[in-house]
């Protein structure tokens, strides 16, 4: 580590709980980010401010003016372009030697397939089902711990999904794939602009203390915020036996995968 990263790092360096040695894991670490829009924002901008060494960040969407009221990876002089083209600029004003490989394309199954593997954590900062389940499932194949997040209207949800945790559900546990699900997307909803903020920085602190190693994550537990009221509230989930994705797979691990907490 330079001197001029001990002093960029320096308020994370003294907490006891990362100090220079996790400040090292986070700088070696590889998180793959699914959307750069609401969530991805907050995301992307917090893991590069922490010192994540390396973030590749998907998106196939360009930025637009009705974007801008939440989306703040983005800028009016940016409409138009391609929102992972924007969230780099984005991160190189804040960190430039965050090493950002931004993709103009979509999450599908041939995609993932080729940029799971390579992270150490994935974040799910997508806005439809379908490409919530495709990620789960990938995620859960490669045996990487995904943390997903949500948010319409006034409602919020974060959780964690470790398939390295014998006893922890996957995203299909708890939202069957099966499910007769209606899709709601800001544009004819709409969302509460800090909602999220605060989901997806929360994503971003999954990450960063899976990363780390750091306390216990939210697998196994739903966060549910009501931003009407500011109250949160938790759900217990659990492993679904008959669930399509995980079910009879045991928990897998690696000497690739960051420390579980």
């Amino acid at each position: 580590m330079t001197d001029d990263q001990l002093l960029r790092y320096s308020r994370h360096i003294l907490l006891d709980e990362v100090g220079v040695e996790g400040q090292q894991r986070l700088l070696d670490a590889h998180v793959l980010v699914i959307g750069a829009g609401g969530l991805g924002s907050p995301a992307v901008l917090y893991l590069a401010t922490a010192g994540v060494g390396r973030i590749t960040l998907v998106d196939d969407d360009a930025v637009d003016l009705t974007n801008l009221q939440r989306q703040i990876a983005h800028t009016t002089e940016r409409i138009g372009q391609p929102k992972a083209a924007s969230a780099l600029q984005a991160v190189r004003a804040i960190n430039p030697e965050v090493l950002v490989r931004p993709l103009v394309l979509r999450a599908d199954a041939r995609a993932l397939d080729e940029l799971v593997p390579s992270a150490d954590v994935v974040l799910d900062c997508s806005d439809n089902f379908a490409t919530r389940q495709l990620i789960n499932r990938t995620c859960f194949a490669h045996g990487k711990p995904l943390v997903a997040g949500a948010a319409i209207r006034f409602d919020g949800q974060v959780s964690v999904y470790d398939p390295r945790g014998a006893d922890c559900p996957c995203y299909a546990c708890v939202f069957p794939p099966q499910a007769d699900v209606e899709e709601v997307q800001c544009a004819t909803m709409g969302v509460f602009a800090p909602l999220v903020g605060i989901i997806g920085t929360m994503q971003a602190a999954e990450a960063l203390r899976l990363l780390l190693g750091v306390g216990s994550s939210l697998a196994g537990r739903l966060q549910l915020l009501d931003a009407r009221t500011m109250q949160w509230t938790q759900m217990r989930v659990r492993r679904d036996p008959a669930c399509p994705v995980c079910a009879g797979r045991p928990g897998v691990s690696g000497p690739s995968a960051p420390g579980r907490s």
